[in-house]
């Protein structure tokens, strides 16, 4: 079986696909039409994760597709050094132990440094929803896509009135390397992305011309750094910003919307996480593993390599199935259904693994869970508006929602959700 990320049953139904190819492929096969190597099986996909000595990073962030010429001409001015997702060693132990160093990546620091901030804008939020009772909404325009990017505005302590131009380039961003736009639209992008780069550029200079770092994550960057560039450079501390108001908002966006529709798809699930708030750590864990919000990732292989007795050679770019690698039953009991009390949940390679294991994990959680928490609570009779259809938009690697349309009822009972209601 093919795979066509941007097209028919993987727009709606992509773990169709993924069980297609886990039976088919034997777990590494060609796929011509896209020049990837498919790689699903999930001993495989950590392995491709873990082993940074084979599988390269540099060109994570190259798009999938042939980029026109103007559009290449753009992207070829933007001059940021790798230091996160597409670094390779030596480069990137030095920039991860940095993150280390400043990023908040474990549950008590994270709740210790940004748990308040996450709370206040949940809580805003949430009483913006409250205040459409009896109406309707969408939960990824406005609940899913605003938080995350809120938190991590906050955080970096970028400008609020910047909200609208960052989520703007970040989604551009993802459409150009991991979606296949049309010409126009990818110079249109290409343009965007430049201007993303220059911003996050001018974000840095600023404080370095002020003199003064501030308390927010970009001077606690620039503190670390102390002048000194083999720690970083200028220019690695504007990258790791313009990598962060991407990855810190798009990936937990995603989690939180998948989180929200497997939760409202089922009535006693959402009853169940507003009468036990202990259960959505679990909830959570499970949905990392049956619809994680980047379910293919790229490598190139920087030596051959058998895989599944098969031979991928040096220089190939892998595209690793982290969906399929889920659902793959040597590791996983009854793979195809979501069950959050199930024991093996903790398997899934959602966030990583290896070197470069996400650094916003335990924040991500963090996010999600008090955002489920907070609107179980204040809207028990929250759900999806009847004839409602899954969607995804075109991508390689991030499955995001197109929308959840949902009714915002707050009369309901925490004892008993209502059904849902026609059109």
């Amino acid at each position: 079986m093919r795979l066509d990320p941007f097209a028919g049953a993987y727009l709606s139904d992509p773990a169709h696909v993924w069980r297609r190819l886990l039976d088919e492929s034997g777990g590494v096969r060609h796929d011509d039409e896209l020049g990837l190597w498919l790689i699903t099986r999930h001993a495989d996909v950590r392995r491709a994760l873990g082993d940074v000595a084979t599988f390269g990073n540099a060109l994570t962030l190259a798009p999938v597709y042939d980029v026109c010429p103007e559009a290449m001409g753009i992207v070829a001015r933007i001059d940021a050094p790798p230091t996160t997702a597409a670094a390779d060693p030596p480069v990137h132990p030095r920039t991860r132990r940095a993150l280390r160093a400043t990023f908040a990546n474990t549950p008590e620091r994270v709740e210790h440094r940004y748990g308040a901030i996450v709370r206040r804008r949940v809580d805003e939020l949430v009483s913006r929803l409250v205040a459409r009772a009896g109406g309707r909404a969408d939960l990824v325009a406005e609940f899913t896509t605003e938080l995350p990017l809120l938190v991590v505005l906050d955080i970096l302590g970028v400008p609020a009135e910047d909200v609208g131009r960052v989520r703007a380039w970040a989604d551009g961003q993802i459409a150009l390397i991991w979606g296949r736009p049309e010409p126009a639209e990818q110079v249109r992008l290409a343009r965007g992305l430049l201007e993303f780069w220059r911003y996050c550029q001018d974000l840095v200079a600023a404080r370095l011309d002020g003199g003064r770092y501030g308390d927010d994550y970009v001077g606690q960057l620039l503190a670390h750094r102390d002048g000194d560039d083999e720690v970083l450079t200028v220019a690695e501390v504007s990258s790791i910003v313009f990598n962060l108001l991407v990855a810190g908002h798009e990936t937990t966006a995603g989690l939180l919307a998948h989180a929200l529709d497997q939760a409202l798809s089922c009535p006693d699930r959402w009853r169940e996480i507003g009468a036990d708030p202990q259960c959505v750590p679990a909830f959570l864990t499970e949905t990392l593993r049956f619809a994680p919000a980047i379910d293919g990732w790229l490598r190139v292989t920087r030596r051959p390599v058998t895989l599944g007795g098969v031979t991928v050679p040096a220089g190939a770019r892998c595209l690793l199935l982290i969906g399929a690698a889920n659902r793959d039953p040597a590791v996983f009991a009854r793979p195809e259904q979501f069950d959050p009390r199930r024991p093996d949940a903790d398997g899934h390679v959602s966030f990583g693994h290896g070197p470069h294991f996400c650094i916003g994990a335990a924040l991500a959680r963090l996010e999600a869970q008090v955002a489920l928490t907070r609107l179980a609570e204040a809207i028990p009779g929250l759900r999806l508006a009847a004839g409602h259809r899954r969607s995804y938009k075109a991508n390689v690697a991030f499955r995001a929602h197109r929308s959840l349309p949902v009714v915002v009822d707050v009369a309901v009972s925490s004892g008993a959700p209502a059904a849902p209601v026609a059109g």
